[in-house]
């Protein structure tokens, strides 16, 4: 395959981070070692460099959300313009309008769909419920007035692939499945693992930690729970750390891949329990695969597509996300028959290795760049 070696591809992103996964580990990375001639602008303050052989833009951090929605996209396109690529990639809503006036200069612009934006307003806590609809409504219209006017869609699940391919989108759904290198390793001995069971994550009250806190303070085991990553709101961050469970609980705080890695390796089972809200149901939470590559059970909520992959994989337990009994019942179980746990473990992270994997995604990533390149020329 003709891997472009030409051809001056940009990610643009104002929300996400420089290391975000989806978008430089796996995406940049990808195109990087194809071929692509990749750079990413980013604007999380960290300055400008390169690494992995991919360039870093820095156009500095907002002083918040409104700042970063109203302000930072024309930070980001002033150095997009200069940058006088061929294929732009933008990764957030608020970077859409940009993205059309990049189309107007003649540039081929894919939009990055990494949510279902209109359903993961109408669960905005902080948005009241007339505002929420009035939002999610708005941003519908303009998604299908704005969208079709871009030359793909790559979108981070099936669900919302075929939310665009209805508004008469090129749209290719890439899912945000793990890297069998970084997670999915042989050396996992089941005896020699910790009496604890873990979360990685957003740390919000959507995301259930409230209830898994609450599950542990309940259960009558040892078995402890790890926490990783970082509090959005003060307030209910306190209000875990009032709980019983809490004294059960280690908050390990932000954690590097690595770091992700060791206390997956050391721990029994992971949870990923978020709340039903309407953006979750559909959603391929990318921390439940993580958990299958590393060989771990997962306690997962009832939703029917999550229902479907891991009862189908015979790899964990779904249960409803806002009872902490039944959570702690299935750590409980999980604790108490080990050789279970393990099989189920093995299941999921064979599961990964056979179809829930980046390499398989990384392929569809690049035929669609190839006939972008092709376009081009």
């Amino acid at each position: 395959m003709d891997t472009g070696k030409s051809l001056k591809v940009v990610h643009l992103t104002s929300a996400h981070t420089r290391d975000d996964t989806r978008i430089f580990v796996k995406e940049c990375v990808s195109l990087a070692s194809f071929g692509f001639s990749v750079s990413l602008i980013v604007g999380d303050g960290k300055g400008s460099g390169a690494e992995n052989g991919i360039e870093i833009y820095d156009v500095g951090v907002s002083s918040g959300r409104l700042d970063r929605i109203l302000r930072a996209p024309n930070r980001v396109l002033e150095k997009a313009v200069e940058l006088d690529a061929a294929i732009y990639h933008l990764h957030d809503p608020e970077l859409i309008p940009i993205g059309l006036k990049l189309k107007k200069m003649g540039k081929i612009v894919v939009f990055d769909a990494h949510e279902d934006l209109p359903k993961q307003l109408l669960g905005k806590p902080y948005l009241n419920k007339p505002l929420r609809w009035g939002l999610s409504k708005a941003f519908s219209i303009f998604e299908e007035w704005a969208c079709p006017k871009f030359d793909a869609i790559v979108a981070a699940t099936p669900y919302i692939r075929d939310k665009f391919l209805e508004l008469d989108c090129r749209a290719i759904d890439v899912n945000n499945y793990p890297l069998i290198r970084e997670l999915a390793t042989e050396d996992i001995v089941w005896p020699k693992k910790m009496d604890q069971v873990v979360y990685v994550g957003g740390l919000e009250k959507a995301r259930g930690i409230l209830e898994i806190v609450r599950a542990i303070g309940l259960s009558q085991s040892s078995c402890r729970l790890k926490i990783g990553g970082v509090f959005a709101d003060d307030e209910f961050e306190n209000d875990l750390k009032s709980l019983v469970g809490w004294e059960k609980t280690d908050y390990l705080g932000w954690l590097d891949r690595l770091g992700v890695s060791s206390v997956l390796q050391s721990s029994l089972a992971g949870l990923v329990t978020l709340h039903p809200l309407p953006n979750y149901l559909d959603a391929l939470p990318v921390k439940m695969f993580e958990y299958m590559a590393a060989g771990l059970p997962v306690i997962a909520s009832d939703f029917p597509l999550w229902k479907e992959i891991l009862e189908g994989n015979d790899c964990g337990l779904c249960v409803n996300p806002l009872n902490p009994n039944e959570i702690a019942e299935a750590i409980g179980y999980l604790i108490n028959n080990p050789k279970v746990a393990e099989h189920m473990g093995y299941n999921g992270r064979r599961a990964v290795l056979e179809k829930y994997n980046w390499d398989l995604e990384e392929s569809k990533l690049l035929d669609l760049y190839q006939s972008l390149y092709t376009l081009q020329g």
